[in-house]
């Protein structure tokens, strides 16, 4: 049975934008891939609403991705496959980052799977590397307003040719979200279930390809 990592943020936890509380498994990406996948495979969620890469929320420090990850790879291990989808709430205002530094926030998440699961497991998992749904440009109306701007629609959409470069550079497999999939309408943000469905149907065939 290989092991697959999901790690992500709101979009990956299953953030319902219609409700606000969560998906069922069976409709959130990683619990649709493993329908998908069946039993040779067990999936395993790892999102956390608001999670970072690097940058670090004033009242929510926590939700940091690089902190967490080295405790997250090594109570799963070992693990064939991680899947890692962060970058949209660094978007956020209150840390106004750049597409690029978002970018060096991702490559450093790829450094630490690599050379931890080194350590730890004795081998690298097949890393996907997925830059993220683009910000809708309705998020000025979005209920999430108050953490994103204008810009945050502009620099989504530069993370799709920065995640490809690290991923190229890192020996990674790479998938464009926002290439498949849109933000819904409610939020401009989070993901419908067809969003979702169709994520995991294109993550399925990149793994079993």
């Amino acid at each position: 049975m290989k092991t697959i990592l999901c790690y992500g943020d709101s979009n990956t936890y299953g953030y319902n934008p219609v409700s606000g509380l969560r998906y069922p498994r069976d409709v959130r990406w990683p619990g649709y891939l493993q329908k998908l996948l069946g039993e040779s495979y067990y999936v395993i969620e790892e999102g956390c609403n608001g999670r970072t890469t690097v940058f670090v929320q004033e009242k929510e420090p926590w939700k940091r991705g690089d902190d967490y990850l080295k405790p997250c790879l090594n109570s799963h291990k070992p693990v064939d496959y991680v899947i890692v989808m962060l970058g949209s709430n660094d978007l956020k205002r209150e840390f106004r980052a750049s597409a690029q530094s978002i970018a060096c926030g991702a490559e450093k998440l790829v450094r630490i799977i690599k050379e931890f699961t080194k350590e730890k497991q004795g081998f690298c998992p097949e890393i996907l590397l997925i830059s993220p749904p683009e910000i809708g440009k309705e998020i000025i109306y979005s209920p999430f307003r108050m953490s994103f701007d204008e810009s945050a629609v502009g620099r989504s959409r530069e993370l799709s040719a920065l995640y490809k470069k690290i991923a190229e550079k890192h020996g990674c497999l790479f998938l464009d979200a926002a290439s498949i999939i849109s933000p819904s309408k409610e939020d401009s943000l989070h993901l419908s279930p067809e969003a979702h469905k169709k994520l995991a149907e294109e993550i399925k065939k990149i793994i079993t390809s």
